[in-house]
């Protein structure tokens, strides 16, 4: 412990010792700063993605969606599998091409944020959708890019930078016009507020953000209360260095009846509250040379409540902490750029029945960029790990495309990564329901992926397909249903998966029309599960996912229709249609959300019903 402190300290002063440097040596901006734009690999190059399986949802698409939270704006992105146990934000697991919920990394501005006691926690983020620039998603085995837990791929949330001083203001409600169970003589509803601005200087900038959205759910006992603060700084002393703070605080407090021991959680209840605090910073030391150091410290408290009434039976609280800081640093020469760096994850839980444990995770990694013949660009490199309960491990990677012509491309990527178990995995006590195994052991896996790409003015498409295997697959099963779930290593885990995606946009004189589609088959099959008949994650993998959206504007009108098809392998298939109607008064816009307008009956997870039909109007003014 005493190390990390030091390193800790260490990417602490390199922060403030950089940002002192002398305001008026000469940048070349063309070739360093140009580059250094954000913070999403350990090049920190926005090309460094170009030859993955990447899929963006950028601020103009959010904007057009009929969505409020993070949770919902993810089940609009084919292959992402997001499996809702109560909506309006409560609680998700999010999946990427037939994973597991605990098989992906979830990044904020490229730095960690997952939950070391469990998955089911890894989107309980307070950013609000008004701060988010985009969301990448990155597919594949990504340690080369991101460290271990990257096994089937990243969610990274990349935050605005604020451009002008404003305000924003937000405030809604919605109902599915039918009567509330709890005998409150009302309709189900929900509603909410949010307020924000931003405060932009020559050389810093800030943005705040709070909200609060409550409601009395959709049927008996799934009543929420969701708070959110968010705050963001950006600090730019000179050409040369650029530095970031960011805060944020959530609580969120919901009824979840039916969410892990159905039928007997029916009076249940969740409280999650979740604090971020991360300091970043760019520093160009040279025009050639760059470093980019950051710290993150992640604490979140989960309070369980069996019984929502009682609170001295049956009730689990769990404190975690995760804090993780990084150094990396790039260096471009004339064939290309080497960047090299480390990494230290600190993991500590306290928990009523997981126990008291903690754990270190050190990485190293080194990458070379580079061109043959302005045609062939890869980018190679490995991640070596050491965690103090499992050893050390190598991860290679290699990343390819070649370039037909300014439209076509042909890309080939094979990566490799690990996921330790989660403190749930191992020591979860929480008889009869679900017990932990100490001896379970981190599942690695490899994949292969190829693809091509095509983009033009009005249109780009892709499609892509891939192999990959998971050997030492972490899956809770059990032999009857009288016996607690518990999780085991299967021998295997492989997965053939198939994913396309194309939009045209068609441009009128005073109307724009865009099209989007997107689809994802997947096969996965597991080996050397014998003697289990039954299995808690494994069978709710995807089998086919379609995505279509149609957006229509009219000068200052817009109407989005979305429909989405998922079929699982042991659910039945389900058509779910949203809409979104708006009107733009200036800085003011009027919108209406129809979800789910056919009224579908559907489960993303477990035994818990998705809402039915649900309208919502809203009124915002953005003056950002």
């Amino acid at each position: 412990m005493k190390t990390y402190l030091y390193i800790v300290v260490s990417v602490f002063c390199s922060f403030f010792s950089f940002a002192q440097q002398n305001d008026s040596l000469q940048v070349n901006k063309d070739a360093a700063i140009s580059e250094i734009l954000i913070y999403e690999t350990r090049l920190q190059l926005s090309s460094s993605l170009k030859n993955r399986n990447l899929q963006i949802l950028d601020k103009e698409q959010i904007k057009q969606l009929p969505v409020r939270s993070i949770n919902e704006l993810l089940t609009y992105v084919s292959g992402v599998d997001i499996r809702q146990r109560g909506p309006f934000g409560a609680q998700a697991d999010v999946s990427i091409d037939g994973g597991s919920f605990e098989q992906n990394l979830v990044l904020l501005n490229g730095q960690k944020i997952s939950d070391p006691q469990t998955g089911h926690n890894s989107l309980m983020i307070p950013v609000p959708i008004e701060a988010i620039e985009r969301i990448e998603i990155v597919r594949g085995p990504s340690a080369r890019l991101y460290g271990v837990n990257s096994l089937t791929g990243v969610v990274n949330i990349v935050t605005t930078n604020p451009k002008r001083d404003g305000a924003f203001a937000k405030l809604y409600a919605g109902t599915n016009f039918e009567n509330d169970e709890e005998g409150n003589r009302e309709l189900y509803n929900g509603r909410g507020i949010e307020l924000g601005g931003t405060l932009v200087k020559e050389k810093h900038n800030h943005m705040l953000f709070g909200s609060h959205e409550s409601g009395s759910g959709y049927r008996y006992n799934t009543a929420f209360h969701n708070n959110r603060l968010f705050y963001q700084g950006n600090l730019n002393p000179n050409d040369r260095n650029s530095m970031m703070l960011l805060g944020g605080w959530s609580r969120n407090s919901f009824g979840a009846n039916g969410f892990y021991a159905s039928p007997g959680d029916k009076e249940s209840k969740e409280i999650v509250n979740t604090y971020l605090l991360s300091m970043s910073g760019n520093h160009l030391v040279s025009d050639r040379f760059s470093l980019a150091p950051s710290v993150i410290y992640r604490y979140n408290h989960d309070d369980y409540r069996y019984y929502r009434n009682r609170l001295d039976v049956a009730r689990s609280q769990h404190y975690s902490h995760a804090l993780t800081s990084n150094l990396k640093g790039s260096y471009n020469m004339d064939f290309g750029t080497i960047s090299a760096g480390a990494e230290m994850r600190y993991e500590d839980i306290n928990s009523s029945n997981i126990g008291n444990h903690s754990r270190t995770n050190y990485g190293m990694y080194a990458e070379l960029k580079s061109t043959l013949l302005n045609l062939l660009d890869y980018n190679i490199g490995a991640y070596v790990n050491y965690n103090t309960a499992y050893g050390w491990q190598v991860f290679p990677g290699l990343d390819l495309s070649y370039d037909f012509d300014n439209h076509w491309k042909m890309v080939f990527s094979a990566g490799s990564s690990q996921r330790i178990p989660s403190f749930t995995d191992l020591y979860l006590e929480q008889k009869p329901g679900n017990m932990g195994n100490p001896i379970v052991e981190p599942e690695q896996s490899y994949q292969v992926e190829l693809g091509s790409k095509y983009q033009s003015d009005n249109f780009q498409a892709n499609a892509f397909i891939f192999y990959r295997d998971i050997a030492d697959f972490i899956d809770w099963v059990r032999v009857t249903s009288n016996e607690p779930w518990q999780p085991h290593n299967s021998k295997l885990n492989e997965t053939i998966g198939v994913n396309a995606s194309a939009k045209y946009m068609i441009k009128g004189v005073n109307n724009t029309w865009t099209l989007g589609s997107s689809y994802t088959y997947l096969s996965p099959k597991i080996k050397g599960n014998d003697g289990f008949n039954f299995s808690k994650y494994a069978v709710e993998s995807l089998r086919h996912q379609w995505v279509s959206t149609v957006n229509y504007r009219h000068h200052d009108f817009s109407a989005l229709v979305a429909a989405r098809y998922n079929e699982r392998l042991t659910y039945k298939s389900y058509w779910i249609t949203d809409v979104r109607l708006s009107y733009d008064f200036k800085k003011y816009q009027v919108f209406m959300d129809a979800q789910n307008i056919f009224d579908a009956s559907y489960v993303e997870a477990g035994a818990v019903p998705m809402p039915g039909r649900w309208l919502t109007l809203g009124i915002q003014f953005n003056g950002l």
